[in-house]
């Protein structure tokens, strides 16, 4: 007698797990627990060595895509062969679909996410009952749902995050929009964005923030005062967007003015070696630390330990930008004050003088004084941390977004509602 299964969400990734993703694991961890039943597609396997303990409390079931055409040459073709000899109707739909993106863009990409969805077709979905695909990043993974949902007749959707959005070719992306059963995006002006490219389009474009676990980030110091030398905080990937040139160059301005201070930098990326220069080149070594990935664990003890989070996001060359960095969100759950860059989704959550400190984008200058004004103004350190604890309490939980999330899903996959009720 065959195991029944019940209706399932596809859930297709870049990759998994990945230590820079929490808001997926956390998404994924609350859905099941609210009796979503998932199937992990990843498109890689992780790059790191180790995973934060959440991942091991994941129940859904693992496949993992062919990352690359020439090394995996023969499953590809075996699998999309069979599903053609299969379906030649929609394995031909699937082809004149990738024809017609291919000719917008030339991007070989195009023929590698048609296979990979061929590959997942074929070999990943029998057996699992998958209704609907919901792909993260309407980038990669969004390609390879929209080709899946081609090939097999089931429908997707997606969730918008940032660069995806940004760098997309904007043709591209407005079709996927078009296509998919609905989108749903982590901020209102992604939300606007997306509303704006889509032009008339029926498909929803849904805001729920990603939100963070309160549970994790239960304040145990009092960040209210503090004294030199002063514990500075920064997490984020070392990639342009993040703005490291201008925290930097604001540190040495700081240094100038004779404050004491201790730099910590959490994180990984394709600048690093350049964000090493720089620190060289400001002469910045004695008071600032590179501390590469840390698990999730071992950032909150640094959030519990540090002065202040500062974080100098832009808008980057190609028109990469951040939504609203849950380390921002995080820092204020911990009652750490919070100097950043007006820029993107930021401004929704961290208003300047009541919930922390913004300023613009790459404005070193402006960036040293609000990080001085907050580290010695203690009045209005206070006021801000207790502002930022409650909006974040409030606006920013993940145990209660989940529930708007889980409700899209519900409203827009009626066999998976109707799973969840049998």
């Amino acid at each position: 007698m065959e195991k029944h299964v019940p209706p399932t969400l596809g859930l297709i990734l870049k990759g998994y797990p990945r230590i820079s993703e929490t808001f997926i694991s956390n998404e994924i961890l609350l859905l099941e627990s609210m009796g979503f039943n998932i199937a992990i597609i990843s498109m890689r396997h992780p790059r790191e060595a180790f995973t934060h303990a959440s991942i091991r409390k994941i129940n859904a079931s693992v496949d993992y895509l062919p990352s690359t055409i020439l090394n995996h040459l023969l499953p590809l073709v075996y699998h999309n062969l069979m599903l053609a000899v299969k379906q030649p109707k929609l394995y031909f739909k699937a082809l004149k679909k990738a024809a017609v993106r291919w000719m917008r863009t030339r991007k070989s990409a195009t023929l590698k996410h048609l296979l990979q969805a061929g590959y997942l077709v074929h070999k990943c979905l029998p057996g699992k009952n998958i209704v609907h695909f919901q792909a993260h990043f309407a980038h990669s993974p969004t390609s390879v749902a929209m080709f899946s949902s081609l090939l097999s007749g089931i429908p997707f959707s997606f969730f918008a995050h940032a660069k995806d959005i940004y760098t997309s070719d904007p043709r591209q992306l407005k079709e996927k929009i078009d296509m998919a059963r609905f989108v749903v995006t982590c901020t209102r002006y992604n939300q606007t964005h997306l509303s704006r490219l889509a032009g008339n389009t029926t498909t929803p474009i849904s805001c729920v923030y990603h939100g963070i676990n309160l549970d994790y980030f239960t304040p145990k110091v009092n960040h209210t005062s503090c004294v030199p030398p002063y514990k500075l905080l920064t997490v984020a990937r070392l990639t342009e967007k993040k703005g490291l040139e201008t925290v930097y160059r604001a540190l040495a301005i700081l240094r100038d003015r004779g404050i004491r201070f201790m730099h910590t930098l959490i994180g990984e990326g394709d600048d690093t070696d350049k964000v090493l220069k720089l620190i060289q080149t400001l002469g910045l070594e004695s008071m600032t630390v590179l501390c590469g990935t840390l698990t999730h664990e071992e950032v909150i003890h640094y959030y519990a330990a540090s002065d202040l989070f500062v974080l100098g996001c832009q808008i980057a060359g190609n028109g990469d930008r951040d939504g609203i960095p849950n380390v921002m969100a995080e820092s204020m759950a911990m009652n750490l004050p919070v100097v950043a860059t007006q820029v993107s989704g930021i401004p929704e959550f961290l208003e300047d003088r009541v919930s922390g400190m913004m300023v613009q984008q790459k404005d070193p200058l402006a960036l040293a004084d609000a990080m001085e004004t907050l580290l010695t103004d203690d009045t209005l350190r206070k006021r801000v941390t207790l502002e930022a604890k409650t909006r974040i309490t409030r606006s920013f939980n993940n145990q209660i977004l989940i529930k708007d999330l889980a409700g899209i899903y519900r409203d827009n996959i009626p066999d998976l509602a109707m799973g969840q009720h049998q």
